[in-house]
């Protein structure tokens, strides 16, 4: 099996994280992203994701990007015509919970129908090894915690973002069901965090941040006046709703191990895998945790809670480690610290004003 690995929006968090860590496990990479949410610096005259960019330079390997949308799916034939590709790992994706509620119809064309569009091509090249970029959102309001893989998925999902990595997991079930040589593999993430411990690659979302680390390092650093905490009437011990958190190059060395069992022929059809931490963290935990680690205090203001944001929520993560061989390594102090190290040493993100 070719070792060409195709990484679909692999410019963006976990994407990049990922190309990273399938370079240091020397796979060959070719990263297809639109830039929704990336950005390409001026030096940069190839116009190489700024992300990649750096991954080049730490590991002193190379590349091969497509500015490519997933709803091109020619544009995604001429990528597989092209070069040999023996596995995909799809993160490509729009993802804001907030965001998806004000344009669904955006949401469903552009991760649905642009899934579709990479399933048709995968199976026209032949190429039918899949690790996708799945998500908590799916198993909605928890029944019991912690939740397993066998939680009750669908029924239950507060947001269109959900219901979109929900639908897609059932096309991957249906499509692994009906053609029994495809080889795929969801990984329901819970809440990434971090960045590379060099600081050179992290999180570096577009406009506001729609997720609780970002806007706490972009307060901290003084891109933002102050946190907003959405709020403080959770059944919890503090109040505010409790997540499980991961730390990126967990993450992705999770991928990294799925990847490899599909390599060496140990699976078939359909599998899921939880990647989370197995507890959870309340907001003012994280908070507190990231002022002891970084010494810079995080001025904040409780505003009204956010519909669909359920009280607690956080993984059970056996499954991961007994089949997979996989263990989350970093603690909520390392992801603080790595997160503080990105966003210090780049205060605006990949932007080359950071001066």
């Amino acid at each position: 099996m070719s070792r060409v690995i195709l990484v679909t929006g692999g410019a963006g968090f976990v994407g990049s994280h990922c190309v990273l860590t399938l370079l240091e496990a020397n796979y060959e990479i070719i990263v297809m992203d639109n830039l929704s949410n990336a950005i390409c610096t001026e030096i940069n005259q190839n116009c190489l994701p700024e992300s990649l960019r750096r991954i080049e330079l730490l590991t002193s390997k190379k590349v091969k990007f497509f500015n490519t949308d997933l709803l091109d799916e020619r544009g995604i034939g001429q990528i597989f015509r092209d070069h040999k590709i023996g596995a995909v790992m799809h993160f490509a994706g729009l993802k804001a919970v907030g965001e998806s509620m004000v344009k669904p119809l955006e949401y469903y064309e552009n991760n649905v129908t642009g899934t579709i569009n990479l399933l048709k091509v995968m199976r026209k090249y032949n190429v039918k090894n899949l690790i996708f970029s799945s998500s908590a959102t799916v198993y909605g309001l928890p029944q019991y915690l912690p939740i397993d893989e066998n939680h009750p998925t669908g029924s239950t999902i507060t947001n269109p973002y959900g219901r979109t990595k929900f639908v897609i997991e059932q096309i991957l079930s249906d499509l692994s069901n009906s053609e029994k040589d495809w080889c795929i593999v969801s990984l329901r993430y819970f809440n990434p965090i971090g960045a590379h411990e060099s600081g050179e690659i992290g999180e570096d979302p577009q406009g506001i941040p729609n997720n609780l680390m970002p806007f706490i390092s972009q307060v901290a650093v003084g891109r933002r006046p102050k946190l907003q905490v959405f709020g403080d009437d959770f059944k919890t011990k503090d109040g505010t709703g409790v997540r499980d958190y991961i730390h990126v190059m967990d993450l992705a060395w999770g991928h990294v191990i799925a990847l490899d069992k599909l390599f060496q022929n140990k699976w078939s059809g359909y599998k899921i895998f939880n990647l989370g931490n197995g507890c959870g963290l309340s907001v003012l935990e994280v908070i507190t945790a990231f002022e002891k680690i970084t010494g810079v205090k995080v001025p904040y203001e409780i505003v009204a809670r956010r519909p669909g944001d359920v009280d607690a929520m956080y993984a059970d993560n056996s499954k991961a480690i007994e089949l997979l061989g996989w263990k989350p390594n970093y603690t909520i102090d390392d992801m603080c610290k790595h997160t503080w190290n990105w966003q210090s040493k780049n205060p605006k993100g990949y932007r080359t004003d950071n001066s």
